[in-house]
């Protein structure tokens, strides 16, 4: 799936409401397990890089984090997100292809 698809699909994710934004709420969608896969941006802070991998890892979520903070944020249209969590099966299946 091509980067444009990938945007789309999270941009229809959002109306949907079937993601979380931002560090703090994703996380606690990862501890929680509801979350299905994990954005983050590449240019993310360093502290917020390891912190998201390291749950990520840890919970065994898979993470994507070849997309700019840019890229997250005109696709669900919010400012600035740096981190985003899906928490649907189908949609996240659907994006790691």
């Amino acid at each position: 799936m091509n980067k444009e698809q990938v945007l789309n699909l999270l941009g229809l994710c959002q109306r949907a409401r079937k993601l979380v934004s931002g560090e703090m709420f994703s996380l606690e969608k990862i501890k929680s397990k509801e979350a299905k896969l994990v954005f983050l941006a590449s240019d993310a802070g360093v502290n917020t890089q390891k912190r998201v991998r390291d749950k990520s890892s840890f919970y065994e979520i898979p993470l994507i984090d070849d997309l700019s903070t840019d890229d997250l944020s005109k696709a669900i249209g919010k400012n600035n997100r740096k981190v985003i969590a899906i928490i649907d099966k189908g949609f996240a299946e659907k994006m790691k292809m």
